[in-house]
């Protein structure tokens, strides 16, 4: 018999995780602002990353792992937003 409660459970933090990330994820009014912002890009990333690690059975491991990586990159100040493309 499959565990209802155990996959309530599992939408309910997805549901969170996409909410935290709705709340955290640079918004085309704020880019400019905050594009360059380490804590924030970080957090943006790290929340992403919660959201393809939520997915069970998926393919969203190697896609969390990468989020995680870059957000420690922003956090070590490694990484830098490489600017607007020129046209």
């Amino acid at each position: 018999m499959p565990d209802f409660s155990a996959d309530t459970e599992l939408l309910n933090l997805s549901e969170a995780a996409k909410g935290l990330h709705d709340l955290l994820k640079i918004s085309d009014r704020d880019w400019h602002q905050l594009k360059t912002d380490p804590h924030r890009r970080a957090s943006e990333q790290i929340s992403a990353a919660l959201i393809h690690a939520l997915q069970a059975n998926g393919p969203g491991d190697q896609a969390a792992v990468e989020l995680l990586e870059s957000a420690l990159r922003w956090l070590k100040r490694e990484q830098r937003d490489p600017g607007c493309p020129r046209s």
